[in-house]
């Protein structure tokens, strides 16, 4: 098996991520090649990472997609393993990894992971959080990345494998965290909602997809089942959904008014 050990590189982007990059990079130590792109942070981070590699390198932040395919450009070795800094790859995770490159000699483009979270001082096992199934290791001559510069997916052209070992993911530090994170995401949103002309019956949807998004979570995925953590989970799910479709009509009246001044403007001079 070792003689046809299979060559990883780890593709990792990061900033201001002291509390977390250590266990990440502690869960990759075993990889041949760890890649990592700064942008500029302003705590410990940097200095934590160059204890496990010196494939540093520190970039502005474009978006997470342009940012992860440049750490991934930086990669020296045929298949990526590409992660968040606050994830961890356990350990069964790891060693099926080696062990299926190395078994299955390129049969696979892709492997697709099961992603399991941890928040309020629970592992989730359901509110639509758990499985999380994941594309994050594949061929690097063989991958896109989908559009847009949030929840960016990775799609592999071939064929893919299904792992049973997890990858944790520690997200939010609490629900103060989420609720900024929220904030920010939304913004994200509703900004590429607009470019995609996205704005019809928004006042409707504001309605209708919150508590359609809390039943689905809740009830259906079993988010129930997550005890107060899930219910939790569930609102504050629908509470995003709220704000997003809140901020686009928000977004979206602001624009026709500008365009309607500018009219007014033009009909003047």
């Amino acid at each position: 098996m070792k003689d046809n050990k299979i060559p990883i590189s780890i593709a990792i982007v990061c900033f201001n991520e002291e509390d977390n990059i250590e266990r990440c990079l502690k869960s990759v130590s075993w990889a041949d090649e760890i890649v990592i792109v700064d942008s500029f942070s302003t705590d410990k981070t940097v200095d934590i990472c160059k204890k496990y590699t010196d494939r540093v390198v520190q970039r502005e932040w474009p978006g997470f997609r342009d940012q992860k395919l440049y750490a991934i450009s930086l990669a020296t070795h045929e298949w990526i393993l590409s992660i968040d800094s606050d994830e961890e790859v356990s350990d069964e995770l790891a060693s099926e990894i080696q062990e299926r490159l190395a078994k299955d000699l390129n049969a696979y483009d892709g492997y697709i992971m099961k992603r399991h979270t941890f928040f309020l001082g629970r592992w989730i096992n359901h509110s639509g959080w758990y499985p999380d199934r994941k594309l994050r290791l594949f061929k690097k001559q063989c991958f896109t990345i989908s559009d847009g510069n949030l929840h960016e997916k990775f799609i592999v052209k071939g064929k893919t494998f299904k792992l049973n070992g997890e990858l944790y993911h520690y997200t939010y530090k609490n629900i103060s965290h989420q609720l900024k994170t929220i904030d920010g995401f939304t913004n994200i949103q509703t900004d590429e909602m607009i470019k995609n002309n996205e704005t019809s019956f928004v006042v409707l949807k504001m309605l209708i997809k919150p508590p359609v998004n809390f039943f689905e979570n809740y009830i259906y995925k079993l988010g129930i089942l997550d005890g107060l953590a899930g219910l939790i989970i569930c609102m504050l799910s629908a509470y995003s959904t709220f704000v997003k479709f809140a901020k686009l009509w928000e977004k979206s009246k602001h624009l026709s008014l500008n365009e309607s001044r500018s009219e007014f403007s033009g009909l003047k001079d």
